[in-house]
């Protein structure tokens, strides 16, 4: 699959990089990524990956756009106030780059829908606010034996990791297995967010998105790095699986 002129002015800066080069410019235009999110982290998430070049990305979103999500959500404007975040966000995204394909879906993820939605991806990237939904997506991405990229936000703080069982690593489960005590973590509602914390925590999604894809560099799998706006602080904490993980037991390698 060779470049057009057009594409290859359009990531020149990424072919130049060694770890990239041309064949991780052409192993992301192959690859399929699903968003789980277009919101706070989904926004700058699905930006780079499509600056990137990545050919096909899902986006999952049910939301509309309200005037609260303009402080941090930068895929939107005011006069797309009361839009489908979908679709909003796949007019931006075509814009930026017409040479990949995109699949809005205005829907509710759900257990019915789940693996439907999710298993034609390589990678999942998943951006979402709630427990019940971060559950479901690692329970789907591990039945699939899919990468999954986690991010999460609140307050100042943030952290991402890449659980992928399948290759030995820990599911989302192994670390989370319950849903946080009530009042244990709030909503960006309830208790705030830093609307430049979801540009720094979602950029960061789309570079170990990258990097999996082209296999550049040193992904987070079996690490979850953690990031403080507030003191300008970050620290990167080991990650187990759990043998007796109600999800994943069983799957990955050396289980």
């Amino acid at each position: 699959m060779s470049f057009s002129p057009e594409e290859l002015e359009r990531y020149a800066r990424h072919i130049v990089l060694r770890e990239i080069g041309g064949p991780g410019q052409q192993r992301l235009r192959a690859a399929h990524v699903a968003v789980v999110g277009a919101g706070g982290l989904g926004s700058p998430a699905l930006i780079y990956l499509a600056a990137a070049g990545v050919g096909q990305i899902t986006l999952i979103d049910d939301d509309v756009v309200s005037l609260s999500n303009l402080q941090r959500q930068i895929l939107y404007a005011t006069d797309t106030l009361g839009a489908p975040k979908a679709g909003t966000a796949a007019r931006v995204l075509a814009g930026l780059n017409p040479h990949i394909t995109l699949h809005p879906l205005p829907a509710r993820l759900t257990p019915s829908n789940a693996a439907t939605l999710l298993t034609p991806a390589d990678l999942i990237l998943d951006g979402s606010d709630s427990f019940e939904t971060r559950a479901l997506v690692n329970r789907t991405a591990v039945a699939a034996g899919t990468p999954l990229l986690s991010g999460a936000i609140a307050q100042w703080e943030g952290q991402i990791s890449l659980f992928d069982p399948a290759s030995g690593g820990p599911c989302y489960a192994c670390v989370f297995p319950t849903p946080p005590a009530p009042g244990q973590a709030p909503s960006c509602a309830e208790a705030g967010v830093l609307g430049a914390l979801a540009g720094v925590v979602g950029a960061m999604m789309a570079g170990e998105a990258v990097k999996w894809i082209t296999g550049a560099g040193q992904s987070l799998q079996g690490e979850m790095l953690l990031y403080d706006a507030l003191w300008s602080e970050s620290r990167r904490i080991q990650l187990r699986a759990d043998p007796c993980c109600a999800v994943c037991a069983g799957r990955g390698k050396g289980r």
